[in-house]
This record gives C-alpha cells, sequence and structure tokens, in this order.
C-alpha cells in the first residue's frame, strides 16, 4: 500500500518513456490485422486464435506470483514458494543460505489473468546493517496464461554473491513486483546468509 514502502523500492521511470494506453484483449485481437508487427506482438502475448485462457473467473487478480527461485550451477535451485496463503509471513525468519562469491541467478514464476499485463518489474532492496543495494529487473508484457502455457518463468541476469570477512553475514530484502502503472501485485520481505561454504 502506498505509504508503507520504502521510498528507495519504487520503480525508477525510464526518460522519454510514456506508458501506452491500455487496451482489453477483445480491443487488441480487433487491431488492424494487416500490420505483421502487431500480429507477431500479439502472438508473443498468447493472444492468437488458438489461446485458451485459464483465468479463474473467481479470482479477480491479474497476476499472480508463484514462486520466487534462486539457481547456482551445480546445485539445486532454491525456490521461495509464493503461491500459497500466508507464504509470505515467515520468509524473513528463515533465511537460506549462499556461498560468498559465488555466481547466481534469481528466476520468477508467475501466472497472468483476464488481461495483458503491461510492464511487469521486479524491484529488490537489501540490506545489511545501514548499507543497502537497491535493484530493478524488467520482467516484461504478457498475455493471460494458457492450457499451453500455464505459467510464465522469467530468468534475471547473473550476479555475484559478496564475499571476504565484509561480505559474509545477515542480509535482509524487500522484494515488490509492480506494473507500468506502479500497481503492486506483490510485496514481501526474506532473508538470507552468505556463509563460507554452502
Amino acid at each position: 500500500m502506498p505509504g508503507e514502502h520504502d521510498e528507495e523500492l519504487t520503480a525508477e521511470s525510464t526518460p522519454g518513456f510514456k506508458v501506452g494506453e491500455k487496451k482489453t484483449i477483445d480491443e487488441y485481437q480487433q487491431l488492424d490485422a494487416q500490420d505483421e508487427s502487431l500480429r507477431k506482438w500479439k502472438e508473443s502475448l498468447g493472444l492468437g486464435s488458438t489461446a485458451n485462457s485459464i483465468s479463474d473467473p473467481n479470482d479477480p487478480r491479474l497476476c499472480i506470483i508463484l514462486s520466487l527461485g534462486l539457481e547456482v550451477e551445480g546445485r539445486s535451485d532454491i525456490i521461495i514458494d509464493l503461491s500459497n496463503p500466508g507464504a509470505v509471513d515467515t520468509l524473513k525468519d528463515k533465511p537460506f543460505t549462499i556461498k560468498e562469491g559465488v555466481q547466481f541467478r534469481m528466476k520468477v514464476t508467475f501466472k497472468v489473468q483476464h488481461q495483458i499485463l503491461a510492464g511487469l518489474k521486479y524491484l529488490q532492496v537489501v540490506k545489511r546493517g545501514p548499507l543497502s543495494d537497491k535493484h530493478q529487473e524488467m520482467v516484461g508484457s504478457y498475455g493471460p496464461s494458457t492450457v499451453e502455457k500455464p505459467f510464465y518463468e522469467k530468468k534475471f541476469e547473473t550476479e555475484t554473491a559478496p564475499s571476504g570477512m565484509m561480505g559474509r553475514g545477515h542480509y535482509t530484502a524487500t522484494s515488490r513486483f509492480v506494473d507500468d502503472d506502479n500497481k503492486e501485485y506483490l510485496s514481501f520481505k526474506w532473508a538470507f546468509d552468505v556463509k563460507k561454504d554452502w
């Protein structure tokens, strides 16, 4: 909710970028069929004639974040399940361990319902003591999930865990998923420990 988040956890705007006019799926379907690039864009969003939406009419949410994961080569993924009610409530009290200096990549799985999701972004602030680090990742725009593609997965850029005596320790993080209109779909706090070994 507005006012409850750190000021540093707001989406950065891109100079010169203007959010386009929102349209319904039906409106997009009626747009110029002769425009090849528009046709390909609609197909990339799953808006082709074969799309079988699996939107739940009893669930008004546009975007449902299912999980946040951490990939490290040669190890099993660390998955934070966000799909169950109350799943985010205990995350900050159950830190996971990352080995210092390893390269890792975060990934998110999510479902889209009812309409096109435009400009989903992942915002994160990681803190250790008085120090903080802000990160923003563009996830993208997506059409409603379908029988053929029941969920989406987006892998982020590779990062390197802190290392050395100054890098090891306990970290807390706040994460948010927002769209182009800064509408929030999920916000949660979590924690991890950077150690010499797993």
